[in-house]
Parts: structure tokens; C-alpha cells; sequence
């Protein structure tokens, strides 16, 4: 069993590792010609799996091909990890779309419609009522 420290460094040198491979090593188009951000790496105890979280800032919603070529990516990426961190055997690796940016977006646009309402109806309130 890995302790938490441990596992939070490997997660971190995890997503250092995926994003360079990203950027510099995988030679599909879409990847190529698409803004993909590893937000977060979670690591299990045991150091066999992780889960690599992205966002991807595309304008044509094209989510669902990017985490479908990802996805098929990760053999290559497992083996350039293991390749980079010098290991014997690299956890699996599994591509996951980040929703907290999309979730913050649909906060922030519902306090704006609510800030907008608060104000219109604090300017429809005249003097005499107060």
C-alpha cells in the first residue's frame, strides 16, 4: 500500500509526463490541432491505475472523438510513461473529460442571471415604497 504523499507525487509526474506526450509526441491530427489540458491525475493506492482527467476548450464539440482518441492513444502513452519514468510496468491509463469547467461556466452564468433580476427589481422600487 502507498502512502498519500507518494501517490500524490506519482499523480504529478503522471501529469507532467501525459502532457508532454501530448504535445510532443502523439502524431494524430485532431490531437495535434486541439487545445487538451490534463487538469487532474488520480492515482490508485496500489499505483495500477489512474484516471487522467482533460479539458478541452474546442469550439466544435468534438468531445466525444477526442476521449475516443485518447482512448485508443493510451498503449502508447502507458508505454512512453514507463519509458520516461524509467519503470517496469506503467499504471493503466484512462482518459476521463473534466465537466468542473463546464459546471463553474453554468454557476457563474446562473449568479449573473440572478444579480441581473436582483437589480431589476431594485430599480422598479421607487423612493415612496421604502
Amino acid at each position: 500500500m502507498a502512502n498519500s504523499r507518494r501517490v500524490e507525487k506519482f499523480a504529478a509526474l503522471i501529469r507532467r509526463e501525459v502532457s508532454d506526450i501530448l504535445k510532443r509526441s502523439i502524431k494524430d491530427e485532431l490531437i495535434q490541432k486541439t487545445i487538451i489540458t490534463i487538469t487532474e491525475v488520480e492515482v490508485s493506492n496500489d499505483l495500477q491505475y489512474c484516471k487522467v482527467f482533460f479539458s478541452n476548450f474546442d469550439q466544435n464539440n468534438r468531445i466525444d472523438l477526442i476521449q475516443e482518441t485518447l482512448n485508443s492513444s493510451t498503449g502508447f502513452i502507458k508505454g512512453e510513461v514507463a519509458r520516461r519514468l524509467q519503470m517496469r510496468r506503467a499504471p493503466e491509463i484512462i482518459f476521463k473529460l473534466d465537466k468542473r469547467i463546464e459546471k463553474g461556466d453554468s454557476v457563474l452564468n446562473i449568479l449573473g442571471q440572478l444579480e441581473k433580476a436582483r437589480e431589476s427589481k431594485i430599480s422598479h422600487v421607487s423612493f415612496d415604497e421604502l
